[in-house]
């Protein structure tokens, strides 16, 4: 197996940071005059490292970067804007940004601006380890990591953290703040982070078929019943708010999203109806009627239907 712990060890090194145990139940406590924080490290088996960062720099900071063996990396930017230089350009990590990255050898630097406070948790996993997630059980190899980078050193996607991630990450951040988490629920989690990273970002690419203003419109759209999820406008109501005719809204939803406009909606107001009742500040009631369903029995039984749990129970799971 490629081993890529050595490109932890260099960035913590860079550091100053004297390594944790191997357990990872100690946080990294930087004291430095550039800034203070802690990092965490985890590595439930040697192809998988986690790192969860909580740091505050006292002035603009370039973070050199060194990667000896190629990796992946999924990276959730919880707070704190930074940019990555590589190659002459540079790419933006923004708060509520999921971004995957395909990393060869070579250097690179890490921007982070004075006097912000950044979290950050970061998956590693060697090149071995994700072509093999990207074979069929059969064996067929129909993406592998060369392919996709091609001759570049460095290739990056990025999209909006979704709600079931953003559910995830809070529950493995207070599990792993109190240490309270065993190395199977934590490859499970981790696991299912990356199953949905790679879904979205590499298993449905999205052919380009409308023109860029449809685009945009049908785009658009999307934001519209997001915004007005509680009480959203007819189809009809929708293609006149973007100025696409309906059979262009129905037809270029369902090839850019994958489903019907109000199939997506229907999945959205059930995923963050998932995380209200993770949070547990609103009643069943409460959270039905914030997504837009008027009956209570209607939303629960199309909860369970979705995630295999009463809405009840899972908030009584949360306290």
């Amino acid at each position: 197996m490629v081993d890529i712990h050595h490109n932890f060890h260099l960035f913590f090194d860079d550091f100053g940071l004297q390594q944790q145990s191997s357990n990872g139940s100690e946080p990294m406590i930087l004291r430095t005059p550039i800034g203070d924080g802690t990092f965490r490290r985890l590595v439930p088996r040697p192809d998988l490292n986690i790192v969860f960062s909580d740091l505050t720099f006292h002035g603009d900071f370039l973070m050199p970067l060194n990667a000896r063996t190629p990796m992946v990396e999924l990276h959730y930017c919880l707070q704190g804007k930074n940019v990555i230089h590589v190659e002459q350009k540079q790419y933006e990590f923004v708060p509520g940004m999921c971004a995957l990255q395909l990393i060869d050898e070579g250097k690179a630097q890490l921007e982070f601006i004075g006097n912000q406070h950044y979290q950050v948790l970061s998956v590693g996993i060697p090149i071995s380890t994700f072509n093999h997630y990207m074979e069929d059980i059969s064996g067929a190899k129909h993406l592998n990591f060369s392919g996709l980078l091609g001759r570049k050193s460095f290739r990056l996607f990025q999209e909006s953290i979704d709600p079931v991630a953003a559910v995830i990450i809070r529950r493995l951040t207070q599990y792993v703040q109190t240490s309270r988490i065993k190395n199977l629920e934590l490859e499970c989690n981790v696991l299912e982070l990356l199953l949905s990273a790679f879904q979205s970002f590499l298993f449905e690419p999205k052919p380009p078929k409308l023109s860029s203003i449809e685009s945009q419109k049908i785009q658009r759209a999307r934001d519209i019943m997001l915004e007005r999820m509680a009480n959203p406008p007819s189809l009809v109501e929708l293609s006149r708010m973007i100025g696409l005719n309906d059979y262009k809204l129905k037809i270029g939803f369902k090839e850019v999203y994958g489903s019907t406009v109000f199939g997506y909606l229907k999945e959205k107001r059930l995923e963050k109806a998932f995380l209200l009742l993770q949070q547990g500040d609103l009643n069943v009631y409460e959270t039905s009627l914030m997504v837009g369903y008027s009956n209570p029995s209607y939303f629960s039984e199309a909860f369970r239907d979705k995630y295999g749990v009463n809405p009840g129970n899972l908030r009584r799971r949360s306290f």
